[in-house]
């Protein structure tokens, strides 16, 4: 009976980081179903980007009222977690705040100073809740955020002032023990409700105690296993994700290999212009120019989706979304998502292999509607507070659009005709092209 309570626990974190290693290896999956791609270099270059922007949150604070808010939170999520441990470790060996007589009054300023940052969090949730609620902040009400978008935020926000409400809770019971119970210091912030406690009798508070720790614990632990299946996902992903970012001019774009090597070969003039070309490998996958669904995505921008935090901050800053059009850089994130969610459960069902269902990312997720609104001009991904990149999948789709099914808006079928047959968008044959030099 006495082990009781370390064995429930053990069963608690068992099951608790057992289920949340089995959703995380699940995304990796689906992650890895992108294609390769380098992003090995430059390594000194990439850590200071990620201490910058993940760990600094240096482009949050480009809107300093959410900036700050979210750093509170943030900054609650990062430290007051460093408790969590000395709860582990005091429910693995049934021990009671194990950390307190080692060291000593610095242990006191250290809980003081969770609990003051505590409270702020609660602060700053209840101020997101309230601008997403009452003050209908519109980039959270877009069409894209109705539904289950919406109400993971508030779950989320709701979820966090729990935890440190329960936090605070626990430390003010046992602040009222009476004498010759353990009692603690009372902290500044629980020693301010302690008062309201005291003249109960010691099991009572110990059984408020206990109820709020057991239910930090697995508080904490349902979290993390809400994580997988919420966009705060990005809580872990931010860091590898911008790591992993583009370093190259974000107005740079990448070229088809297959395309480069046929136009180098074109302007080569020692290339033999009949020379037959090299045999296919029959073993090849079948080359596809662009992308139509997220496997034909590289890894980092199925990586990106994952990453995405739905902050809106692309969207309201996308010129095309401002004048009505209906592009959304966040709803092209979500919808890669969404898809590659989908493509991985068929996996699953299909014991680890795709079997094709009929639908894509292109047409059935993204309309080329969408992906010609774009102007190409990275306001998305300049916007983004975890250095997200959508301009490259709606130019990989676009890809697709144009060289696999010869579609695109009208306005730019004579542009290709010209480029193709002149070498350049005007309609002005190569010979004549610098004509207007002799003209008077």
């Amino acid at each position: 009976m006495e082990y009781i309570p370390q064995i429930l626990f053990l069963i608690l974190l068992v099951v608790g980081f057992g289920l949340f290693g089995k959703s995380a290896m699940r995304i990796r999956r689906n992650v890895l179903l992108g294609r390769d791609i380098d992003r090995s270099d430059n390594a000194s270059k990439r850590m200071n980007l990620m201490l910058k922007v993940a760990l600094g949150q240096s482009k949050m604070v480009v809107r300093p009222i959410a900036g700050a808010l979210h750093i509170i939170v943030y900054a609650g999520f990062l430290l007051i977690n460093i408790e969590v441990l000395e709860i582990i470790i005091d429910g693995l060996f049934g021990t009671h705040r194990i950390f307190a007589p080692i060291l000593g009054g610095l242990y006191t300023a250290a809980i003081n100073f969770f609990e003051i940052l505590g409270v702020l969090v609660i602060i700053a949730c209840a101020i997101f809740l309230w601008r997403r609620n009452v003050m209908k902040i519109g980039r959270f009400h877009s069409t894209e955020m109705k539904g289950w978008p919406f109400k993971d935020a508030n779950y989320i926000l709701i979820i966090e002032i729990v935890l440190m409400t329960a936090l605070l809770v626990m430390n003010a019971a046992e602040g009222a023990y009476p004498e010759g119970h353990h009692k603690v210091a009372p902290f500044i912030i629980s020693g301010l409700f302690s008062g309201f406690l005291e003249g109960m009798s010691y099991e009572p508070l110990h059984l408020i105690e206990r109820v709020c720790w057991w239910a930090h614990i697995a508080g904490i632990l349902f979290f993390l296993n809400y994580l997988p299946y919420s966009k705060h996902f990005h809580i872990i992903l931010a860091f590898p994700n911008v790591y992993f970012s583009k370093l190259t001019p974000k107005g740079q774009f990448t070229n088809l290999e297959s395309v480069k090597k046929e136009v180098e070969l074109m302007l080569d003039p020692n290339a033999d212009p009949y020379a037959a070309a090299p045999a296919p490998d029959p073993n090849a996958a079948p080359q596809r120019f662009g992308a139509k669904d997220v496997q034909d995505l590289s890894w980092v921008q199925l990586m990106n989706a994952y990453s995405c935090t739905e902050c809106g901050r692309c969207t309201s800053n996308c010129p095309a979304n401002v004048t009505g059009k209906k592009l959304s850089p966040r709803k092209i994130m979500m919808d890669t998502r969404d898809r590659l969610e989908e493509v991985g459960a068929i996996i699953d069902m299909n014991k680890g292999t795709f079997v094709d269902d009929g639908k894509s990312l292109l047409h059935d997720y993204i309309t080329p509607e969408e992906l010609w609104a774009c102007t190409s001009c990275n306001a998305c991904t300049e916007a983004c507070p975890v250095n997200i990149d959508p301009l490259s999948i709606i130019v990989d789709l676009r890809r697709y659009l144009v060289m696999e099914e010869s579609s695109m808006p009208a306005e730019l079928t004579p542009v290709m005709s010209n480029i193709e047959n002149n070498g350049a968008p005007w309609q002005f044959a190569q010979a004549d092209r610098a004509n207007w030099i002799t003209e008077e």
